[in-house]
């Protein structure tokens, strides 16, 4: 009986502990991070939250990246530092909540718009509300995936007994 019981414990937790899979961004798409790309448009409409990594696929001899302050951001002024070498690909695993920004230091390229504001939210934050207009049953969805966990766990308690 405590097998069953023990069983039917761990079903019902299931859903609570599924751990929810990081997503990649290829910050600018298929043009990458490169002059002529908006990047705020880039970034509207998409959710970044805690462990997401946003990827900078350039050209290290053009480009690089910088995580730098709001006001940096606003005047594009990088940090003072020694040249650098990056891999053409540069990754940054978001680890906190918060407004994050990034620019290019190399030339004027930050004033030419090679600059990304984002929001990132924690992982457990609810989902924001759909727009006005839009139609359907999103809790459906999420729920859909719980509901077949509790009936396979039903089962298996009508079966086990």
């Amino acid at each position: 009986m405590a097998s069953k019981l023990s069983f039917f414990i761990a079903v019902a937790v299931l859903p609570a502990i599924v751990s929810v899979e990081a997503t990649n961004f290829l910050v600018g798409e298929d043009d990458g991070w490169s002059l002529g790309v908006n990047f705020a448009e880039w970034a509207e409409g998409k959710q970044f939250k805690v462990g997401d990594t946003l990827v900078f696929q350039y050209k290290a001899v053009e480009h690089d990246v910088f995580s730098v302050s709001e006001s940096d951001f606003n005047s594009c002024t990088a940090p003072v530092s020694i040249q650098h070498l990056l891999p053409d690909t540069y990754e940054i695993t978001l680890t906190s909540p918060g407004r994050k920004w990034y620019i290019c230091g190399k030339g004027n390229h930050c004033q030419s718009g090679m600059k990304l504001s984002i929001d990132v939210i924690a992982e457990t934050d609810a989902p924001s509300p759909s727009p006005a207009g839009e139609e359907g049953n999103s809790a459906a969805v999420i729920a859909y995936p719980y509901g077949v966990i509790v009936l396979v766990a039903s089962l298996a308690m009508v079966i086990m007994h």
